[in-house]
């Protein structure tokens, strides 16, 4: 039986370092471009993040990728901020305490693929060679 009694909960650089981890894991043709893409963890997704998403409840959002998809790019493009992929640890924790059925690391690794998918551009089978969540 694991000792919760000892334990704390995982915080903002143990959240970083499983998604890094999830980048390192890529076929080798993704990893490198998803490496160069900016990663942000907060406790919860900042005000006007969620004012421009209409979206009431931060618990609500556990990871938002903030950039031009690569299938959309141009070279005539004006890059005015880098693609960010943002995790949000509590409502990451709440997820998980709510389900119940997968490790923490397979949760912020679902997250992270997920936003990587709007950056990528991935279809449903593309993702599901990566993560294979629903298995």
């Amino acid at each position: 039986m694991n000792d919760w009694l000892g334990r704390t909960a995982p915080d903002l650089d143990t959240i970083e370092t499983m998604a890094r981890a999830t980048v390192a894991d890529l076929p080798p043709h993704f990893a490198g471009p998803a490496g160069a893409i900016l990663l942000r963890i907060a406790d919860f997704p900042p005000e006007d993040i969620l004012d421009d998403m209409d979206v009431g409840d931060p618990f609500e959002l556990t990871g938002l990728y903030d950039g031009i998809p690569m299938t959309e790019k141009s070279v005539m493009d004006v890059v005015d901020r880098p693609d960010t992929i943002w995790l949000f640890r509590r409502p990451i924790l709440d997820e998980w305490a709510e389900r119940g059925d997968v490790t923490l690391g397979q949760l912020v690794a679902h997250v992270m693929i997920h936003e990587l998918a709007h950056h990528f551009g991935w279809s449903d089978d593309e993702i599901a060679e990566i993560d294979r969540w629903w298995e």
